[in-house]
């Protein structure tokens, strides 16, 4: 047992975290994310949503401060209505530091996940909540 570790990071998340270096990715996926099929490493969080799961590890881990964007998720198909749940990732993000969050393409996010470190695979409900997260330097 530790100290300091937020209840929703599991042991493999835990290590997983810290393993990843500077500029690593990590990607949080909703309950439709295709985790599984894409995922190099996949860390199961079934039944815990993004919001608590992106507020601690960003306890944990500082975003890149070296890219203009260190947190990025999925954009809207055209027509759909932007998620509400993007509200609280911009407040999660602003509570660790500068709020840098860009969206792409799905089809692009897709494409960034197959390259990431690792995926979470959530039971989030709400759509395109996917996030990629740039992990930075960590700094004693």
């Amino acid at each position: 047992m530790l100290k300091g570790i937020p209840d929703i990071i599991s042991p493999e998340l835990l290590k997983i975290l810290d393993e990843m270096g500077h500029g690593d990715e990590i990607v949080i996926g909703d309950g439709n994310f295709p985790a599984a099929s894409i995922a190099k490493r996949l860390v199961r969080l079934d039944g815990h949503s993004v919001v608590p799961i992106l507020d601690a590890m960003l306890e944990l881990v500082p975003l890149d401060s070296y890219v203009d964007h260190p947190v990025v998720l999925m954009a809207t198909t055209a027509g759909d209505p932007t998620p509400g749940i993007w509200d609280e990732y911009e407040r999660i993000v602003g509570k660790y530091g500068e709020n840098k969050i860009t969206t792409i393409e799905r089809f692009e996010f897709y494409r960034r996940a197959r390259e990431a470190y690792a995926v979470i695979a959530t039971g989030e409900t709400a759509v395109y909540a996917n996030v990629i997260i740039k992990k930075g330097v960590v700094v004693r």
